[in-house]
């Protein structure tokens, strides 16, 4: 079994304060993608820094305090990858690959995107870009016999059933419908499959983003914006696909809860 794990820790030194930790030390992912780090390696205190029986890969963003992602794993990777071969985006702390053996696995932060501003057509060239990417990279492991994952935080919720009020949020950032759109050519034209959804495909949710604000967490009024999104060869051995909700909002070490799949070796 290998078991891949995605999580948006929302500043990883924060989230190593309240529990993320203690979350890391009973784990028992082999990957674990994280998100929003929000720091740059020579600024992790000790106990982050020296993560032992993992091996880390850190992409901070040039930008201070601002994305970042990283990939952790049990086993050595093969090949590390920083970006994806973009100009504007490679330095922005937002996508970070390993090859491990018959599997590449990659981090992802898209851009959360905001209606009307600049942010918006940020999130605009970088899904342009990464579609192209993501057509790239599947065709270069079909070419080497492996599969691919690519787990993160896709701020997009692609179905009603994703958001808890999606009528509310048809003019919102991340469940627009040319985001939809986009999110479903990463599916039905390049390839993609996403785990939880092919698992559970007749349920609401399951969410994995909750705002701090109000009473959201409380009342399940939450996004699925956060996937495990592989290739088909992949996500026909996926045997379990879950999200990590902890048990009450005192136990949360981020607005974002952890999405685990496991899948099959054989």
């Amino acid at each position: 079994m290998t078991v891949v794990t995605s999580v948006n820790v929302n500043g990883i030194r924060a989230a190593a304060k309240k529990g993320f930790l203690e979350w890391l030390a009973a784990t028992e992912a082999d990957v674990i993608c994280l998100q929003e780090v929000r720091s740059e390696p020579a600024q992790l205190p000790a106990e982050l820094k020296d993560l032992t029986g993992w091996h880390a890969v850190w992409a901070p963003a040039e930008a201070k305090g601002r994305a970042g992602v990283a990939v952790l794993s049990r086993q050595a990777p093969e090949r590390t990858t920083i970006g994806f071969g973009s100009n504007e985006f490679d330095n922005s702390g937002r996508y970070a690959e390993i090859d491990l053996p018959g599997l590449t696995v990659a981090s992802l932060y898209l851009p959360s995107g905001e209606v009307g501003t600049p942010r918006q057509e940020e999130k605009e060239r970088f899904m342009a870009e990464f579609l192209v990417h993501l057509a790239t990279l599947r065709t270069r492991a079909a070419e080497e016999g492996r599969e691919v994952v690519v787990c993160g935080d896709w701020n997009i919720a692609h179905r009603p059933e994703d958001l808890k009020n999606w009528k509310a949020n048809q003019k919102s950032a991340g469940f627009l419908p040319e985001e939809r759109a986009w999110l479903g050519r990463v599916f039905d034209e390049v390839g993609y499959v996403d785990v939880v959804r092919a698992m559970h495909p007749d349920r609401t949710g399951p969410y994995t983003w909750w705002s701090y604000r109000g009473r959201a967490f409380d009342n399940d009024s939450g996004w699925r914006i956060d996937l495990i999104v592989c290739t088909k060869g992949l996500a026909d051995r996926a045997v379990e696909a879950y999200v990590e909700r902890p048990a009450s909002h005192a136990e949360r070490w981020s607005d974002h809860a952890p999405v685990t799949t496991a899948f099959d070796r054989t």
